[in-house]
């Protein structure tokens, strides 16, 4: 199998990050994908989040 490219992993990440990962896409990206990058993919998406949801509060109050 082949390593996940950069779609597969923020794919994978959102999907997980909303909670909606399969069981088939999990098992792919932990048998051949990096913990690293994973890992890295999923503080950037949490940062981005959590800026999203302060600018979010900041413009309504």
């Amino acid at each position: 199998m082949s390593k996940p490219t950069i779609t597969q992993v923020i794919q994978s990440v959102l999907a997980a990050f909303i909670g909606v990962q399969s069981e088939a896409n999990r098992k792919h990206a932990f048998e051949n994908g990096s913990l690293l990058t994973y890992v890295v993919a999923g503080l950037i998406f949490t940062l981005l989040f959590i800026g999203v949801i302060v600018l979010l509060v900041s413009a309504v109050l």
